[in-house]
C-alpha cells in the first residue's frame, strides 16, 4: 500500500526539554552520592505508600478502597513500578479482582484501570497470561452488575489491554472481542435481557474491539463474523453521535487495511462447486459485498465534508472530516497516512492504520503516563519500534532525580559550576590588575 504524509490532530507533536547539561568532574562524584541517597529515600517512601495502599484494599469501607486504588494508579502512571510488582503482583491482582466482584461502580472502574496498568507494567509473559486467565470471568460478570457508562468503558479498556498484553492464541483474542461485541450486538435468547447501549458504551466497545482487531490475522476470523461486524459498523456511520461515527470509521479503517472485503469477494467467487443453486448464492453474496462497499464509500464521502451542525464541537468536527478524508483516500487510492509525534526528543512514527489505532488507544488509556511509559516501558517500545533518547552523563543513564539536579539552575551542582566559572573569569581578568586575582581566588565560596 502507498503511504502519505499527513498531520492529524490525533498525532499532536509532543516535545519535552531533553538537553543534557555537562558538569566538571570535581562536582560529579559529590552529586552522585547526594542523588543516590536522595533517590533511595524517595523510592523507599513511594514503596511504603504503595504498600499502605495495597493494605487498604482489604478494608471493607468502599471509600477507603477507592482512595487506595486511585493512589496506586497515580504511582503506576508516574513511574514503572517493576520492583513493587515483583513483590506484590499476586496480592494486587487478587485485591483488584475482589473489587471487580464486590465493589461500587467507581471502585470497579478504578480496579479495572489498575489491572490494565499492572499488565502493561509487567509486559508479555506468564504473569500477563495469568492476569488474562484470572480476570476474564470477573470482568465479564462485572459487565452485568450495572450499566453505568463510565464503569462499562473502564471494563472494556481493561479487557482490551490485558488481552493485548497477555493473549497468545488468536482464540483468546477472539473470545475477548466476542464478549465486547455482545454488549452492543447481543444474541437474543430466552434468558437474555437487552439494554439499549448509550453512545458512550457503543464508542467504547467499538474502540476496544478495533484495538484488538489490529492484532488479528484476517484469515483467522470467520466470514460470517466479518460480514456481521462490517454491516453493523456501516449502520453506526449514520448515527447522530459524532464519537460513535468516528469510532466506527476507525474500526472500518483496520478492516479495509486487512483486505477483508476482498477476502469475502474471493470466497464468494470460489464457493461455486458447479451447481446452479450454489452459483446463484455465490453471485448474490458477491453482489451484497460489492453493494456494502459502495454504501460505505458514499457514507465516508459524506462524512468527510459534513457541515457543522448547531452546537457541534469544532474540534470533533475537524477531526471527523480529517479522519474520513483519509479513509476515503485509502479506499480510492490505497494511501495510508503517516503520522509522527515527539517523545523526549525522539520521533514515534506510524505508517499503518493498525499502528495508529493502537497508538491512540494506548494514549487514551495511559493519559498523562503515556510519555513516561514510552520512554521506559520496553514492551510498548517493541510494539511501536520506538527507541527513546537516552540522557547520558559519563556514559551512564541518568535518573529523573539526577537529571533534575544537573539541570536545575538552583541545584548545588549548577551553583558550584557557576561559582567556578566566575572565579575563572575573575582570575583571567586579574592578570591585568595583579592582587585581585589572589583575593578572588581565595574568597570563601
Amino acid at each position: 500500500m502507498g503511504k502519505r504524509k499527513t498531520q492529524r490532530k490525533n498525532a499532536t507533536m509532543l516535545d519535552s526539554d531533553d538537553d543534557n547539561s555537562s558538569v566538571s568532574s570535581s562536582s560529579t562524584m559529590h552529586s552522585d552520592r547526594m542523588s543516590v541517597s536522595g533517590t533511595e529515600e524517595v523510592e523507599l517512601n513511594k514503596d511504603s505508600l504503595l504498600d499502605e495502599a495495597v493494605d487498604n484494599l482489604y478494608e471493607k469501607r468502599g471509600s477507603t478502597g477507592e482512595k487506595a486504588l486511585a493512589s496506586i494508579i497515580e504511582a503506576f502512571n508516574s513511574n514503572l513500578q517493576h520492583e513493587f510488582v515483583e513483590k506484590k503482583f499476586a496480592t494486587l491482582l487478587h485485591r483488584c479482582l475482589n473489587s471487580l466482584k464486590k465493589g461500587s461502580s467507581k471502585e470497579i472502574s478504578l480496579a479495572s484501570r489498575t489491572v490494565g496498568l499492572l499488565a502493561l507494567t509487567i509486559g508479555p509473559g506468564d504473569k500477563a497470561r495469568e492476569i488474562l486467565e484470572e480476570s476474564i470471568t470477573p470482568v465479564s460478570q462485572a459487565f452485568k452488575s450495572g450499566y453505568e457508562s463510565s464503569k462499562i468503558a473502564s471494563l472494556l479498556e481493561c479487557l482490551a489491554i490485558i488481552t493485548f498484553v497477555g493473549g497468545i492464541e488468536p482464540e483468546e483474542t477472539e473470545k475477548s472481542m466476542q464478549i465486547m461485541w455482545q454488549l452492543v450486538h447481543p444474541k437474543l435468547g430466552s434468558n437474555v435481557i437487552t439494554v439499549k447501549a448509550s453512545a458512550v458504551v457503543i464508542t467504547a466497545v467499538v474502540s476496544a474491539w478495533s484495538f484488538l482487531l489490529t492484532t488479528m490475522d484476517r484469515w483467522s476470523l470467520s466470514p460470517k463474523l466479518w460480514l456481521e461486524s462490517i454491516t453493523y459498523l456501516s449502520s453506526l456511520l449514520d448515527k447522530d453521535d459524532r464519537s460513535v461515527r468516528i469510532a466506527a470509521g476507525e474500526a472500518l479503517e483496520v478492516i479495509f487495511e486487512m483486505g477483508s472485503l476482498e477476502k469475502f469477494a474471493t470466497e464468494a467467487e470460489g464457493s461455486n462447486n458447479g451447481s446452479v443453486s450454489e452459483g446463484n448464492k455465490s453471485k448474490e453474496g458477491l453482489l451484497h459485498i460489492q453493494g456494502l462497499r459502495a454504501k460505505i464509500l458514499n457514507q465516508v464521502r459524506d462524512l468527510s465534508v459534513e457541515a457543522g451542525g448547531k452546537g457541534s464541537a469544532k474540534k470533533d468536527l475537524n477531526y471527523q472530516r480529517s479522519l474520513f478524508k483519509d479513509v476515503l483516500e485509502f479506499l480510492q487510492d490505497g494511501y495510508c497516512p503517516e503520522t509522527s509525534m515527539k517523545i523526549g526528543g525522539e520521533s514515534l512514527q506510524t505508517s499503518t492504520w493498525s499502528q495508529l489505532i493502537q497508538l491512540n488507544f494506548l494514549r487514551r488509556f495511559l493519559g498523562g503516563g503515556f510519555t513516561k511509559h514510552m520512554q521506559e516501558n520496553e514492551f510498548l517500545q517493541d510494539v511501536f519500534g520506538f527507541t527513546p533518547k537516552r540522557n547520558l552523563v559519563g556514559g551512564e543513564h541518568v535518573s529523573n532525580n539526577l537529571k533534575r539536579m544537573y539541570k536545575s539552575p538552583n541545584s548545588v551542582i549548577n551553583k558550584a559550576r557557576t561559582q567556578h566559572l566566575n572565579k575563572q573569569r575573575m582570575l583571567s581578568e586579574g592578570k591585568k590588575i595583579g592582587h585581585f586575582a589572589v583575593n578572588v581566588g581565595d574568597e570563601d565560596s
